[in-house]
C-alpha cells in the first residue's frame, strides 16, 4: 500500500500571492467605486449590440426552406395583418415589446429515515479439549474465557429533513431590439434597460429567439413565446454594494478548505 500523501500547508509567501492577486481582481471595482464617492451611479451609454465584446451571431439547427407562393396582381402578402403594411418588427433593427410576467412557485418537502441494529457473538467453550490449552495461553492473559470469545453489537441512525419554498414574481415590459433574422425567418431580439433611483441603478437585461407569427398586432410578445430566454435582472449601487460580501470575505471563502 502506498503511504497517503501529504498535504502541504500553504506557506505565508503563498497566501501573500493570493490576497495580491484578489486585489487586483476588485482594484478595478476599487477604483470606480472611489471615484463615484457621493455620487450616483452613471449610466452606461447606447451601444450596438453587435459591437459588444463577447457578441456571437446565434446559430440554431434550421428546418428545410420552404419557397415563397407569389400571386400575380395581388397586393396581399401573406402573413400581414394591415392592408398597407404590416407595423410588427421583421427586420434588423426594428423594435418590438417584450412582456415579462414571472409568477414561479415551488415547494418541496423531502424525510428520510434510517435505523440498523446488528448484534454478533462467538465462542467456544469445547474443542476437543483444545480450549484448555486456549485457555492456559492465550485467553488468561487477556482475561477472556473460550465462551465468551466474541460478543459485538452495533447500532446506528439516521434521519434527514428537506424543505425548498420559492416565490418569485416579475412583472415588466421592455422594449427589445431586433438583432439578427435567421434563415428560417425567426427574430433574435435582445434589450436592455436601466433605471435610476437615488444612488442605485436597476438594470434589466432580455434576449431570445421569437416567431414573427407569435408577435400581436400591437407589437409585443410576452416571455412565454420567446426560445432560448435569457432574464437578467439586478442592480448596482449603494444598496446592492451592502448586500454584497466584501472582496476579502469572497476570497477567503474560495481558498479556506476548512
Amino acid at each position: 500500500m502506498h503511504p497517503a500523501p501529504h498535504r502541504r500547508a500553504l506557506s505565508p509567501v503563498s497566501l501573500a500571492l493570493l490576497a495580491a492577486l484578489g486585489s487586483g481582481l476588485a482594484g478595478c471595482n476599487t477604483v470606480s467605486r472611489l471615484n463615484q464617492v457621493g455620487e450616483a451611479p452613471p449610466l452606461t451609454t447606447i451601444q450596438n449590440p453587435q459591437l459588444e465584446p463577447g457578441y456571437r451571431p446565434v446559430s440554431l439547427p434550421m428546418p428545410t426552406p420552404i419557397p415563397g407562393e407569389h400571386q400575380a396582381n395581388s397586393l396581399w402578402q401573406a402573413g400581414t395583418r394591415a392592408f398597407f403594411k404590416d407595423q410588427r418588427a421583421n427586420q434588423v433593427g426594428d423594435i418590438l415589446t417584450v412582456v415579462v410576467n414571472i409568477a414561479d412557485q415551488a415547494k418541496l418537502d423531502n424525510s428520510s429515515n434510517r435505523s440498523r441494529n446488528n448484534s454478533e457473538n462467538a465462542a467456544m467453550p469445547n474443542m476437543l479439549g483444545l480450549e484448555k490449552i486456549t485457555n492456559k495461553w492465550v485467553l488468561n492473559a487477556t482475561g477472556a474465557t473460550a465462551g465468551t470469545l466474541v460478543n459485538a453489537t452495533s447500532a446506528g441512525s439516521s434521519a434527514g429533513t428537506g424543505a425548498i419554498a420559492r416565490d418569485e414574481t416579475v412583472n415588466v415590459r421592455v422594449a427589445a431590439l431586433v438583432t439578427q433574422i435567421l434563415p428560417n425567418g425567426n427574430l433574435v431580439i435582445r434589450g436592455k434597460q436601466e433605471m435610476r433611483v437615488n444612488f442605485e441603478v436597476r438594470d434589466l437585461q432580455i434576449a431570445g429567439v421569437v416567431r414573427p407569427l407569435d408577435i400581436s398586432s400591437t407589437n409585443e410578445v410576452t416571455l412565454d413565446k420567446l426560445a432560448e430566454a435569457r432574464v437578467d435582472y439586478g442592480g448596482r449601487g449603494q444598496v446592492t454594494d451592502v448586500q454584497q460580501p466584501r472582496w476579502g470575505q469572497q476570497l477567503f471563502d474560495i481558498i479556506f478548505p476548512f
